[in-house]
């Protein structure tokens, strides 16, 4: 398998965005006589190497060349006929030299690959045996050139892609094959021009190894993707799907037609797109660096392979070890001892009434008392509903509950700290201000997207870093007594923190390969401990065995508070409820009898999770608070 498909197995790839209209905006001229956008590669090199290095510092990872029209057929009208080869050679040179250049200035090594482009002629009446002629040396330039991919776009005549598929599979070591039809849907977005079924089976039997859409609007690559995803090749994944829309197109909302597309909501859409299971992620006309460099911003939280740069750093000490860690609380103390550790997450207030907090803090002091908990873990705009931050909410505990520095905390307390909300310099500063406050256990998680409630304005999504960076850099930094920048956290003897760090893992992921690549980083990375989200029966916790011996892992379990909870917690991602369950609630007809199955499932959860001798429990209970110190009595008696 080629390098190209092997990162394609492993995460979303990002590539580049239009090259003609981006020529266009920086040359004020269309492609015409004495300014063919293809014969730059030969007459202004330098144009075309700034426009890769452009959209590479955006975060591209595939390079598209410079050779769309770079045929007879639309060459030979502009003068330009017998530079075929020299200007495909030419075009895959710049795109490396632009790698290169990138590569040496950036000092990264992620992978980076060159696409091959190849577009429609102008004429679709011609015959397929036409096509071949047309095309043949093109194709076979890009070939010897060693492209990592050949990328068929925007052709709208599917004969005409079988002809060129036909034609590949005749070369005797063809590089894989990237086909990109524009497909388009007419009236009001239920029917297509093209059948996205048929032709995705014609392309996937010929050999292409990645099949897609592009030029068309980012509505119409979505409704592309859903009306392909039954299809047999791509569910087992012999075909990886790809997706490069325009930044543009007209949308009925309400009774008018409107766009809305800009930099963020192309960010959005990759995002959507890679959680669809879209492999290869670029776009066509008029997307620039600017709007890829948003779609980069947004996958990287998603993105399994994203590289963390590591800080280096000449005075950075050995990271806190687990003897400076037990010392924390409670909490911290059993999970580096091995013993059965209890976390409660309990939710800020979300308004101002003054008896909600206090009956918040009320639980607080009751779970303290009770001795069942060694933690309370605090959430961080779960839902991307908008809490009281953590830290506030723990201050407000230890005022209340008279909680001090002598007396210490009678609960180990864990903010979870998103990094959706914040850049690299914002996390560091909340971090050097959890280590002053004696917050000294956090639980970080990437954060789920910031506008989930309708009722909420606009709010755009940072993701500078996601969980397995950020952790990285708690760890080989601030645990080490430096900054995210490699500089020492004071003169004193010591300056290191000593955090001990969390994280979650869902065991229900649609992409359970994607879940489990990143939950390795985040052990290699550093983590200490890991929550997972809800587990309503064993069989998912199976993906978990090889990573008992190497990390602490506490089960989730949720308390439902009856059917119509049962129902509504079943719509939130990463939580899955099985039909068992609900029908052991549905048995009930009277709510408080539907309550106390509720407990009792969560119950037997939690002596499942005691019995399998897993090092601990994360136990919530989203409905209400009164459940939990009856579950855990029962559960762990």
């Amino acid at each position: 398998m080629s390098a190209f498909l092997k990162v394609l197995e492993s995460a979303p790839l990002l590539a580049d965005g239009a090259i003609g209209s981006y020529l266009f905006e920086q040359t004020g001229r269309l492609s015409e006589m004495n300014h063919v956008y293809e014969s730059l590669n030969l007459d202004q090199p330098d144009l075309v190497r700034q426009l890769h290095f452009a959209y590479l510092q955006a975060g591209a990872r595939c390079l598209t060349t410079n050779t769309f029209a770079a045929n007879a057929n639309h060459l030979a009208p502009m003068g330009q006929g017998d530079r075929v080869v020299e200007l495909n050679r030419a075009a895959v040179a710049l795109a490396r030299q632009s790698i290169n250049t990138f590569r040496k200035q950036s000092q990264t090594d992620a992978p980076f690959f060159v696409l091959g482009s190849i577009g429609p002629t102008n004429d679709s009446d011609k015959s397929p045996s036409q096509i071949k002629e047309i095309y043949r040396q093109p194709i076979q330039t890009l070939a010897d050139e060693k492209v990592d991919a050949l990328l068929i776009e925007t052709f709208t005549n599917l004969p005409h892609v079988i002809a060129l598929l036909e034609l590949v599979r005749e070369l005797d070591s063809a590089p894989p094959v990237i086909v990109q039809m524009s497909l388009r849907q007419t009236g009001l977005g239920a029917a297509w021009e093209q059948d996205p079924a048929a032709y995705v089976h014609e392309a996937a039997a010929l050999g292409s190894a990645v099949i897609g859409v592009n030029c068309c609007a980012p509505w119409e690559a979505i409704a592309f993707i859903d009306a392909v995803q039954h299809i047999p090749a791509v569910k087992q994944e012999r075909v990886r799907l790809s997706a490069m829309p325009n930044a543009g197109g007209s949308q009925r909302i309400g009774n008018r037609y409107m766009t809305h597309v800009n930099p963020e909501y192309m960010g959005k859409l990759a995002r959507t797109l890679a959680e669809r299971g879209v492999r290869l992620i670029g776009g066509c006309c008029e997307v620039h660096p600017p709007h890829i460099s948003e779609m980069d911003n947004y996958l990287t939280a998603h993105e399994a392979g994203h590289t963390t740069t590591a800080t280096v750093s000449l005075v950075a000490q050995q990271p806190a070890d687990d003897g400076q860690k037990k010392s924390i609380g409670p909490f911290s103390n059993k999970i580096k001892t091995g013993e059965f550790a209890v976390s409660v997450e309990v939710l800020p207030a979300r308004g101002t009434a003054p008896k909600t907090l206090q009956n918040k803090i009320d639980f607080v002091a009751q779970l303290a008392s009770s001795g069942l908990a060694d933690a309370l873990d605090v959430t961080d705009g779960s839902r991307g509903i908008p809490l009281m931050p953590p830290s506030a909410f723990i201050a407000l505990v230890r005022e209340r509950l008279n909680w001090t520095v002598q007396s210490g905390d009678s609960l180990e307390l864990i903010p979870h700290l998103t990094t959706r909300d914040l850049n690299v310099m914002g996390l560091q500063s909340r971090l050097i201000g959890y280590w002053a406050q004696r917050i000294h256990n956090i639980l970080i998680i990437t954060g789920d997207p910031p506008k989930m409630s309708p009722t909420y304005p606009r709010s755009t999504a940072v993701f500078d870093l996601d969980s397995a960076q950020l952790i990285r850099y708690t760890h080989t930094c601030l645990n080490s007594g430096v900054d995210f920048g490699g500089q020492p956290l004071g003169k004193h003897n010591d300056p290191r923190t000593h955090f001990t760090i969390g994280t979650g893992f869902d065991p229900e992921a649609v992409n359970c390969k994607h879940e489990l690549e990143k939950l390795r980083r985040k052990i290699d990375n550093g983590a200490d401990y890991i929550m997972t989200q809800p587990a309503f029966r064993a069989e998912p916790l199976d993906v978990l065995e090889s990573f008992r011996d190497q990390v602490p892992v506490l089960v989730g379990v949720m308390i439902l508070a009856g059917l119509d909870h049962a129902r509504k917690v079943g719509q939130v991602p990463g939580v899955t409820i099985p039909t068992s369950v609900y029908d052991r609630l549905a048995a009930h007809a009277n709510a408080e009898d539907q309550q106390m199955t509720g407990r009792d499932i969560a119950v037997e959860q939690v002596r499942w999770a005691k019995q399998q001798d897993w090092a601990g429990l994360y136990l919530m209970s989203p409905a209400s608070h009164q459940p939990v110190i009856d579950v855990l009595q029962a559960g762990l008696s």
